[in-house]
């Protein structure tokens, strides 16, 4: 098991899960968390951390206020939350040990908007720490995530085995596909040799490692606003000009959109909105959707045909339509390099069980954005499976860790982190 206080801050995060670019008091805990147990050359904090310019799928105003308000409740450092005002939330932290390559390691610190179960038989509720804010709750795991890279960066803080930089990117607003990218614009990101981005469960159990997990599929996030005339539906319904006829049209034609030889393709109308009563035509309709794509060419396609179809439905049915993209993340590959290194360490470290060398997400991860930068600029890159027994499926109501697992994470990482130090230049 890791140690105690790893196991408190992962349950003290628990209980106080923040969506994405909200994540005040969890920003704050890490680092205190980081100050008072670890030596480190450099802490960037909130805007010092991001491109700000570059966040994506950032909430209302008064969202973040509730946010922050509700974080300054709890007691945390006012001068690190004044730093964060406005949701510019996250931090990288940076170990210099010498010479040696400067590696990076990403987890992600958001909660999701959902309800935890209260049903005693599930353990944060049994054992105390279940999510204090309604509504939300860590059911993806980021307060594991944000526990093993405290974890990791004690260990190399205390490693005689590694000689190079670490930086640490605690990233925030992964669920909603918005914060990567303002990290992997940063300057933080230009000089790693090599990145390590990790995620716990995927299906896997504890004691099971993956070493290099593929298959993400880029995304995009869509809204559509169709825009007609409204008319008295018994009186004269030749007077309208019905949005929701047009919105319902391009719903059932998304789904008609060919897919692609090339790979999978993916689209979703996730939101559909229109209408104020059973007599009134409506004016105003709207679609919030994605496409996803294997590659970030196919995701470009999908997106492509979809406001084909947006703007065909609203022609046909006389309207408008005004469609914004949102936030996006492309696909990666890891690098066979690091999965190997990674595979040949998870092999010696206590209590894992399996190593698989390789495993396709299924899903999105805005980690790309990071891994892309850094393959881009010469380096290589690898997302690391750290299997956890969970009772619920990722994002459900009564997920959970084994926080077994939490070693596992930080024995593999840091191996896999001096390894790296030994291996490259």
């Amino acid at each position: 098991m890791p140690a105690d206080h790893l196991i408190a801050l992962r349950r003290e995060l628990h209980q106080k899960p923040e969506p994405a670019w909200r994540e005040f008091y969890t920003t704050a805990r890490i680092v205190s968390e980081l100050e008072s147990r670890i030596d480190l050359d450099e802490l960037y904090i909130g805007p010092d951390a991001i491109e700000t310019d570059q966040r994506m799928a950032v909430p209302d105003e008064a969202e973040l206020t509730h946010a922050y308000e509700r974080a300054r409740a709890t007691g945390v450092d006012e001068a690190v939350l004044e730093r964060l005002e406005g949701g510019y939330t996250g931090a990288v932290a940076v170990l210099e040990r010498g010479e040696g390559p400067t590696v990076g390691l990403r987890v992600d610190i958001d909660g999701l908007p959902r309800e935890e179960s209260n049903d005693p038989e599930h353990a944060p509720a049994a054992a105390g720490f279940r999510s204090k804010h309604e509504g939300a709750m860590h059911a993806c795991g980021h307060d594991a995530h944000a526990t093993i890279g405290v974890g990791v960066l004690e260990r190399i803080a205390e490693s005689d085995e590694f000689s190079g930089t670490l930086k640490v990117f605690f990233q925030p607003a992964e669920e909603v596909i918005g914060g990567a990218k303002s990290m992997a614009e940063s300057e933080h990101i230009e000089d790693v040799d090599s990145l390590l981005a990790m995620h716990i469960g995927l299906d896997h159990p504890t004691g099971e490692i993956v070493a290099g997990i593929d298959g993400f599929l880029a995304v995009r996030h869509l809204e559509a606003e169709f825009t007609g005339e409204s008319a008295h539906a018994g009186g004269h319904p030749e007077q309208g000009r019905n949005a929701a006829q047009a919105m319902a049209a391009a719903v059932q034609n998304l789904y008609a959109i060919p897919r692609h030889n090339d790979g999978r393709t993916r689209v979703n109308a996730g939101r559909i909105e229109a209408g104020s009563a059973s007599n009134v035509i409506p004016e105003s309709a709207r679609i919030v959707g994605e496409v996803r794509g294997e590659t970030t060419e196919l995701m470009e396609y999908m997106s492509e045909e979809c406001e084909r179809v947006l703007e065909g439905a609203a022609t046909m049915y006389d309207c408008e339509v005004e469609i914004e993209t949102g936030a996006e993340a492309p696909s990666a590959t890891s690098d066979q390099e690091l999965v190997d290194l990674v595979a040949d360490v998870a092999g010696d470290v206590s209590g894992v069980e399996n190593v698989l060398e390789r495993d396709d997400l299924g899903g999105s991860e805005d980690a790309t954005f990071l891994m892309q930068a850094v393959q881009d600029n010469g380096g290589n890159a690898c997302y690391v499976g750290i299997g956890t027994d969970h009772p619920g499926g990722h994002h459900t109501a009564t997920f959970d860790v084994d926080e077994a697992s939490l070693e596992h994470g930080i024995d593999v990482l840091a191996g896999t982190i001096e390894r790296i130090a030994r291996t490259q230049p």
